[in-house]
């Protein structure tokens, strides 16, 4: 059994998964025991094929399809239920998340001495994004920091790593991979915070727009603001149940 389960949402990235994964094995192999989840989230590239023909030389490779598009949350939620390891990494599908970040992200979740954390949330440097959509992510996490005081300064990276359990336990909605730490630190788990890497996409096309992204933001920012504040503010104080 895997202790890392690692999961690629991808639409239509036929040309950028081979790669990826071969940079995957390198960076994770000696490292954990681990295993590749792509998340063909409804392609109509044959992104899903191009899996199927890697699988044949990759036992560690999985693959789960979704029939039509439901979108990275969905995507990232689907690879979550479907894993076998206890912790659970994510990085985007087209390349720009440096796969060699993820052991920064497996490795403190992996050590007893940390076991209060329960997410490591990676913060991109030296973004190779286009002006516009620096600007418009600039301008999104600052607002989105402030409301919700969670500390972070990129919450739309991809690459992230987080118990699998304390996941399942969180209330699912359309968008919540960019509000992870922030629900993660509503569940009372602490949240870890390291710079990782970025790179331009090799091949393919981006799935969103500024716009898009904007119009769902708002929405989803004060229903995450809602949570937060509908939270349940007491746990029980033993495991046993006295009477049973």
């Amino acid at each position: 059994m895997p202790t890392v389960s690692i999961v690629i949402p991808a639409r239509n990235e036929a040309e950028n998964v081979g790669a990826l994964l071969d940079e995957i094995d390198r960076a994770c192999t000696g490292k954990a025991e681990y295993e590749v989840i792509v998340v063909d989230d409804g392609s109509d590239d044959g992104t899903g094929a191009a899996v199927e023909r890697l699988m044949e030389s990759r036992p560690h490779l999985r693959l789960v399809r979704h029939d039509r598009s439901g979108g990275q949350s969905a995507a990232v939620n689907s690879g979550v239920r479907a894993a076998r390891g206890a912790i659970v990494c994510t990085l985007d599908g087209d390349g720009q998340n440096p796969p060699e970040e993820l052991p920064k992200l497996f490795l403190p979740l992996m050590d007893p001495a940390r076991a209060a954390i329960g997410i490591v949330a990676g913060q991109r440097v030296g973004r190779r994004d286009t002006l516009s959509k620096r600007l418009a992510s600039r301008f999104a996490n600052g607002l989105r920091s402030r409301l919700l005081n969670d500390g972070t300064r990129d919450t739309g990276c991809g690459l992230k790593g987080f118990r699998r359990e304390a996941y399942l336990a969180l209330p699912y909605f359309d968008h919540m991979h960019r509000y992870l730490p922030a629900l993660f630190a509503r569940d009372g788990w602490q949240v870890m915070h390291v710079d990782v890497g970025h790179r331009a996409r090799q091949a393919g096309r981006s799935n969103y727009n500024n716009l898009q992204r904007g119009l769902v933001g708002a929405v989803d920012l004060f229903g995450v603001m809602w949570l937060i504040r509908r939270r349940k503010k007491s746990r029980p104080t033993e495991t046993g149940v006295r009477g049973a």
